[in-house]
């Protein structure tokens, strides 16, 4: 399989030089030549395959022959070595919960993917490469969890000073070995500017750097997987799906929209926002218009303009006619996120966090269009991550898992910066 970069599509590269590079030379995120159809053979039969069948057969076509299979059903085996269960909350409304993995959030699938995928590409050379990644929460931890102690590997993490929760912070900032937290004064946006900064600065080209935020194929393709799990449960309903998606970065939506081309039967999907609302916007008016980012309590999804929603434009030609036809957004307030994490726990008694709960709204609103169809939402981190939200919300007390009870006491390392010139110089040591 071969990139294109989505500035230029005559830049073509392998599936290795895409993951290594991160993004193009001329600015452009990586995508797919050409998205393979699976047979309906696949489909007939997917109740009887395992997690890891159902996603070897998926990520197979993209990674071609640049990984023997035998080694890429190892990385997929290891990368899914959690559970992925998916709850029913009312009649016809499901949870699928992500959270199951080392750092309680959804991103642990797509950092071991990549980070098993770099190793092998290590494994005979003599080189470092500097992984460096913006997180707006989660991100940082589960890069940090994925690539702890790999070969070769630095990794940097870029996280927007005061806007992640205390345990975000801990999960990023106190492993040390091979990773480097940097607080940045701003918000997440301003991370993320600077990572694409360093990708283009030809002073530092030397360090290899590549990103393991969801702009790099391998951070995002495997969130398909998530998809094809729920439908494997949900088949048995006989019912058509919808799906809605927390979106900040929007690379789970985007994922899953890659896996309805791959012939997934899913009707229709949501993206839905906090007061971050540049895509709702679009659908609206037919103008990107990206705005500064907004502090809310669903801090994860406080993006003003979300890297992957240029591949979701490619894919619908960016015609809005296109995208109505299966895609809407909707954009929700924190008092809206609060009052529906009360309704949930008081009907249902689930626990939602912010992310969950926004995703719920969204998928609710979603089924109103489409009453004879089923649902599920994506519960993408455990409500401890966000205790301090969720506890005062709901008034109770959560157990704290036994994977954030291993960080709680460890001492946080970080180092403050506020300008590029500050990356930079630090990147240059």
């Amino acid at each position: 399989m071969k990139y294109y970069s989505l500035n230029n599509k005559s830049h073509q590269v392998s599936f290795e030089e895409a993951v290594t590079n991160g993004l193009a030379p001329d600015k452009g995120l990586y995508f797919p030549i050409e998205i393979p159809k699976l047979p309906q053979s696949f489909f007939n039969s997917i109740e009887s395959l395992s997690n890891t069948e159902i996603a070897f057969e998926i990520i197979k076509p993209f990674v071609g022959n640049e990984i023997p299979e035998k080694e890429l059903k190892q990385i997929v085996s290891e990368t899914l070595s959690f559970k992925f269960p998916l709850v029913k909350i009312e009649e016809n409304v499901f949870s699928l919960e992500l959270f199951h993995g080392p750092t309680m959030a959804f991103k642990d699938v797509g950092a071991r993917f990549m980070s098993r995928c770099i190793a092998y590409f290590n494994r005979e050379k003599n080189q470092k490469n500097v992984v460096l990644v913006a997180t707006s929460g989660d991100t940082g931890g589960a890069v940090a969890s994925g690539f702890l102690g790999v070969k070769g590997v630095e990794v940097v993490i870029l996280y927007p000073s005061g806007k992640v929760s205390d345990i975000q912070e801990k999960q990023l900032t106190t492993l040390g070995q091979n990773i480097t937290a940097l607080q940045v004064d701003g918000v997440f946006d301003d991370c993320q500017d600077m990572v694409k900064k360093a990708f283009l600065d030809d002073d530092l080209k030397y360090k290899n750097l590549t990103s393991a935020n969801s702009i790099n194929i391998a951070r995002w393709l495997p969130q398909m997987f998530y998809f094809f799990f729920a439908y494997k449960e949900l088949k048995k309903h006989n019912k058509p799906l919808v799906t809605s998606c927390p979106s900040g970065n929007f690379g789970n939506i985007c994922a899953g929209i890659i896996a309805k081309k791959m012939g997934l039967p899913i009707q229709h999907f949501v993206a839905t926002t906090n007061a971050n609302d540049t895509v709702p916007r679009f659908l609206e008016n037919g103008k990107y218009e990206p705005k500064p980012s907004i502090a809310t309590i669903s801090n994860a999804m406080d993006v003003g303009n979300p890297s992957n929603f240029v591949r979701i434009q490619e894919m619908y030609n960016n015609d809005l006619k296109e995208f109505s036809n299966d895609f809407s957004s909707y954009t929700y307030t924190d008092e809206e996120t609060k009052s529906i994490m009360k309704d949930i726990y008081s009907k249902f008694n689930y626990i939602t966090e912010p992310h969950g709960a926004v995703g719920y709204l969204g998928l609710k609103k979603e089924l109103k269009n489409y009453p004879e169809n089923i649902g599920f939402f994506l519960e993408t981190a455990h409500p401890i991550k966000f205790l301090d939200v969720v506890e005062p919300i709901l008034g109770i007390k959560l157990d704290i898992p036994t994977q954030i009870e291993s960080v709680l006491n460890k001492e946080q390392k970080s180092i403050k910066i506020k300008t590029y010139n500050e990356l930079k110089e630090y990147l240059s040591k």
